[in-house]
């Protein structure tokens, strides 16, 4: 019979890229979800009943250790960038990783895959990035032998940093941003894939591993670059960090004041993030020592930014067609 994984967060934006190649290696999966009538577009990965999604709340012992029951793996995936209600970066990014790592050892499971980020550090000024460091801590308490991926931001089709800001150049000729000048090293989310699968196969040596694509570029040019993309001239403003932060303290303000209705575009907690670089340590495993190699930011951008185009799949027709001489 083939071996049992469950992923926690399997169906979203970075599970569902894992899911579907561990589904390819034969692998019986486990979607752990919120809502698992969301996570239906997974099932198609597989053959039928081998991926299926379960309902589960990392926030509670006995969900997590249910839908574990068995497996030979498990991976955690689950990560948020905006606090919500109940759902906050230490319930989640700290003591939910925690709890999946704890529950794994009392099952003996051997196997882990964590999910974190670049720039995990206790002592951040940024409460994400604190959240983070004690995850790691917390997964590695339990499951020593965990593999820990450390990704700078992530691009892909469903990615929430470029579509954000191509949808936003489609708003007027100013293009606002924060940390101009912090430099990043984006890596591609199948890339990130491929470095928990080879984790989950047993194909890599316990341990952090950092994951960024094969160039580094400020904010400010990662901007540029999605705008020679979709085609449009827009005026890339930095907002200076004190202004920044007073941004997001009233769009903070009035997301409470409307209930929910209005979602800030923007979090005190995000300003500090921005405030640092997002870039592989020197000396640091990274894709390299997995035997992947990165692909390159400009060779996936148009082929999910075209749609912000100002005639969307129609800009390559307009453009050829203004290349005809007619006699």
């Amino acid at each position: 019979m083939s071996k049992l994984v469950t992923i926690y967060g399997g169906s979203g934006f970075v599970g569902r890229y894992i899911t579907r190649r561990l589904a390819k290696d034969g692998w019986r999966i486990r979607v752990a979800v919120r809502r698992p009538n969301e996570a239906m577009h997974v099932k198609p990965y597989g053959a039928p009943g081998q991926v299926e999604p379960v309902l589960c709340n990392i926030r509670d012992d006995a969900s997590v250790a249910a839908v574990m029951q068995g497996a030979d793996a498990v991976v955690n995936c689950v990560g948020i960038m905006n606090e919500s209600g109940k759902n906050t970066f230490g319930a989640i990014q700290a003591d939910g990783a925690g709890r999946i790592a704890r529950i794994a050892a009392e099952q003996g499971i051997e196997t882990m895959v964590h999910l974190s980020a670049i720039g995990a550090d206790a002592d951040s000024a940024s409460e994400y990035a604190r959240s983070k460091a004690m995850g790691e801590a917390n997964v590695l308490s339990y499951m020593p032998n965990a593999v820990i991926l450390r990704p700078s931001v992530i691009f892909g089709s469903e990615d929430d940093f470029f579509n954000r800001f191509a949808s936003m150049s489609r708003m007027g000729p100013i293009l606002p941003i924060v940390g101009g000048d912090t430099k990043f090293q984006p890596v591609y989310v199948d890339d990130v894939a491929k470095a928990a699968v080879l984790a989950v196969d047993g194909k890599a040596e316990p341990g952090v591993y950092e994951l960024g694509g094969p160039d580094v570029n400020t904010m400010r040019d990662l901007m540029g670059q999605m705008l020679s993309v979709v085609r449009r001239r827009r005026l890339v403003m930095n907002l200076p960090f004190w202004l920044a932060r007073i941004v997001a303290f009233f769009g903070q303000l009035t997301s409470k004041i409307s209930l929910g209705l209005f979602k800030s575009p923007l979090t005190g907690d995000q300003v500090k993030l921005l405030a640092n670089d997002n870039v592989v340590s020197e000396g640091a495993k990274g894709l390299t020592d997995l035997g992947i190699h990165p692909v390159a930011l400009e060779a996936v951008l148009p082929d999910y930014l075209w749609r912000f185009r100002p005639t969307g799949q129609y800009d390559a027709i307009k453009e050829s067609a203004k290349n005809l001489k007619i006699s």
